[in-house]
């Protein structure tokens, strides 16, 4: 036991030493994309917001996406009835938008999650008049600058898609404690600095951009029959055609939220289902990496109060088993200095609960390797009031 302790904790430690080095090149390159200009590529855009129901700050939300520093562009609102109680907001923010704004009616879902048929009706709609497509969701809110930003990089058009990631910051003051928001907020964010300059990049649906004529090269439309996931399902048509994805740091997207206990275990697990089913190397390799980081944890920690308690020498045990969550400490640190660069409008709030990106990283592993572990036994996710079974990528059943 102590020679396979030894063995993992060394592991973790460089693995950490690794990140924190990795951390410093992602500051780097998101301090670089910042910087730089989005320069004169001003195609005529379809921007596409799935809606389901109301959440708080629905309508700031979508107001948002109606205000940004760009001229040619068209929104796309869609959901399934006028029945949905997000209908009469869309009407509201149709009617105060000076940007022209179209409001869809998908009907009901029959082979796919209704957020993929609300857009691929959408898309239907839009039809063949503009030169970008842009997806976004309704629980962010991004800056003015975003839509330049995100449609920046199509100007290679070698390029297969551009990506962001969201950035969930509590909405409660942190004065109050919100825990459970803070937890969600720190599970999310290794995931957006997983993104950068590389090859393994997937598609985000909150925030991501393709030209039309590689969105209907690369058969995307056809890749939505059946799925669960528009952003893995886009991801993965792009990629079976050979393109690459970019990620676009400074296009993060700030998403105000209030979750409980439940909702966060029903959040986490839900995607950790959809990647376990859309990108099983991607689910894989997560699980054993935070499967080994946990048993290094707990094999220390086992080790020192055995020792302890029998008198033999166990300081050692203790200190080692600390230094992996003290540097997943530091790498959350890092992201957020990077995030405060790329969000300066959100600097105050970032601050306030700058504990919940620092001193809850080391936890977040913990409740990966339990979503993790819940993707081996689950098929079937809840959102937003329906439940599917995910029997494969190109196949998804509406139980209710």
């Amino acid at each position: 036991m102590v020679a396979l302790f030894y063995l993992f904790i060394v592991e973790q430690i460089v693995q950490g030493l690794y990140s924190l080095w990795q951390g410093i090149k992602w500051l780097g390159m998101a301090r670089r994309s910042a910087a730089q200009s989005s320069g004169f590529y001003t195609p005529r855009v379809a921007l596409f917001c799935p809606v389901k129901g109301l959440e708080p700050g629905l309508e700031q939300n979508l107001m948002a996406l109606t205000e940004f520093d760009y001229i040619p562009y068209e929104i796309f609102f869609s959901l399934a009835s006028a029945q949905d109680p997000a209908y009469h907001i869309l009407e509201r923010v149709a009617a105060a938008s000076q940007r022209t704004v179209h409001v869809v009616r998908a009907g009901p879902a029959k082979d796919c999650a209704e957020k993929v048929n609300n857009l691929r009706i959408a898309v239907e709609e839009a039809g063949s008049e503009f030169d970008v497509f842009v997806f976004t969701d309704s629980d962010g809110r991004p800056p003015r600058r975003w839509l330049s930003r995100m449609v920046a990089p199509l100007s290679d058009d070698r390029l297969g898609a551009a990506t962001t990631f969201r950035w969930l910051i509590p909405s409660v003051p942190a004065r109050t404690g919100a825990f459970w928001s803070a937890l969600a907020s720190a599970w999310n964010a290794p995931i957006a600095t997983y993104l950068g300059e590389h090859q393994n990049n997937f598609c985000w649906g909150g925030g991501m951009a393709i030209r039309r004529n590689r969105f209907e090269e690369t058969h995307v439309m056809q890749a939505w029959q059946g799925s669960a996931s528009d952003d893995f399902s886009l991801t993965r048509a792009v990629n079976a055609a050979g393109f690459r994805i970019a990620f676009v740091p400074e296009c993060l997207v700030p998403a105000f939220i209030q979750i409980g206990a439940r909702s966060l275990f029903e959040f986490t697990a839900r995607q950790f289902i959809i990647t376990r089913v859309y990108a099983p190397r991607l689910w894989l390799t997560a699980g054993i990496a935070h499967f080994l980081y946990c048993a290094s944890i707990l094999m220390g920690l086992g080790l020192w109060l055995s020792s302890w308690f029998t008198g033999s020498p166990s300081l050692q045990f203790l200190i080692l088993a600390l230094i992996p969550p003290i540097l997943c400490a530091i790498r959350g640190l890092q992201r957020l200095i990077a995030v405060m660069d790329l969000l300066p409008e959100h600097r105050q709030r970032l601050l306030a609960y700058a504990w919940a990106w620092t001193m809850l990283a080391p936890v977040v592993p913990f409740l990966a390797l339990y979503d993790s572990i819940v993707a081996i036994f689950r098929r079937q996710i809840s959102w937003r009031g329906h439940r599917y079974h995910l029997t494969s990528a190109g196949e998804t059943r509406v139980v209710t």
